[in-house]
C-alpha cells in the first residue's frame, strides 16, 4: 500500500486570518449586491425597466442583505464548531 505523507501542523493564526478574510468578502459582496439592487430599483439600466426593475431590484436587495447580515453569522457558528 502507499503511505500517505503526514498532515502538516495547522497554524491557528493563519486559519483565523483566512476565516476573517472569507467573512469580509461575503460582507463586501453583499453590500455590492444591495447597491446594485438599488440601482436597478431606480431604473438606471436600459435593459430592465418598469415592473421588472422593481422585482429584480428587490430580489437583489434581499439577497444582498441576507449575504451581508446572515451568512457571516452562519460562518461564525460553523467556525466555532470543533473539528471532527
Amino acid at each position: 500500500m502507499t503511505d500517505l505523507p503526514p498532515i502538516p501542523p495547522v497554524d491557528p493564526e493563519s486559519v483565523a486570518r483566512q476565516r476573517f478574510f472569507a467573512m469580509g468578502l461575503f460582507r463586501l459582496s453583499g453590500a455590492l449586491l444591495v447597491m446594485f439592487g438599488f440601482l436597478i430599483l431606480m431604473q438606471r439600466f436600459h435593459w430592465v425597466q418598469d415592473g421588472k426593475a422593481k422585482a429584480m431590484g428587490s430580489i437583489f436587495v434581499i439577497v444582498g442583505l441576507f449575504q451581508f447580515v446572515i451568512v457571516p453569522r452562519l460562518l461564525l457558528a460553523l467556525f466555532r464548531k470543533p473539528p471532527q
